[in-house]
């Protein structure tokens, strides 16, 4: 943006130059028309400069407006498939099957504590000699519904899979993937919605900068996501401001 403003300042520079030259080497027959012309353009190039800042101020508003919500959906998304690898110890790429999780699965509340014990094989060995060992009991105290614990009385979890109303074409829907780090094992997955999506509606050549953004404080990349199918990540590509989590 930078560089058309300094081509629309430097012609608008340039007009006043011509208007001034003008002025004193062209027949007074023709100043009228010629100064009508020129100072009309130089309002359109001056509109064109504000439109440029004005229109980008703008963007980047309803940018991070959208970002945020998104933002609150995927979050969602996330705390979904993080119970679902606590309770399975895998992720799942179906929002079918996360949805029936939520509805069915329970969180097993657990205590652990310390113990000491006879070792019966020492015990042995050393001839009748009684001699102990530490050991650690878990107790399972309770089973705790992942819906209740995650969601409440709060029903949105079953459209999670969509994106926010008013954001992106009708029908819009995040993608979901999920697997294992081919070297590792890991169990990974990503939630994500391309950018071209979530400002859709907005100024081309805004949108393709924005997919290029590469910065601390702007979204990077092409699109909004949490986790990743590449590396042991669950957390997402938006700076801490767009958050509160």
């Amino acid at each position: 943006m930078l560089k058309v403003i300094l081509v629309v300042v430097a012609l608008i520079l340039l007009t006043i130059g011509i208007v001034w030259l003008i002025d004193r080497f062209v027949p007074k027959k023709l100043k009228p028309v010629l100064n009508i012309v020129l100072w009309a353009l130089i309002f359109f190039l001056g509109y064109l400069t504000f439109d440029s800042v004005y229109g980008e101020i703008k963007f980047n508003k309803l940018k991070e407006e959208r970002y945020k919500t998104v933002i609150s959906k995927l979050i969602d998304i996330r705390d979904a498939e993080l119970a679902h690898r606590t309770v399975t110890k895998k992720f799942t790429g179906n929002f079918d099957d996360l949805i029936k999780f939520i509805d069915t699965a329970k969180f097993i509340i657990t205590q652990r504590r310390d113990s000491t014990v006879i070792d019966e094989e020492l015990t042995a060995r050393f001839g009748g000699v009684e001699t102990t060992k530490d050991i650690v009991i878990i107790d399972t105290l309770d089973f705790v519904s992942v819906r209740d614990s995650l969601f409440g009385d709060d029903p949105r979890y079953k459209t999670m899979m969509n994106l926010p109303e008013g954001i992106g074409p009708a029908g819009s829907m995040f993608t979901l993937n999920a697997g294992k780090l081919e070297d590792t094992g890991i169990a990974v997955f990503e939630a994500s919605v391309d950018k071209d999506i979530i400002l859709h509606d907005q100024n081309k050549n805004l949108v393709a900068k924005e997919k290029e953004v590469m910065s601390v404080d702007g979204v990077n990349g092409p699109k909004l996501q949490v986790g990743s199918m590449i590396e042991d990540v669950t957390k997402g590509n938006w700076p801490k401001n767009l958050s509160k989590d």
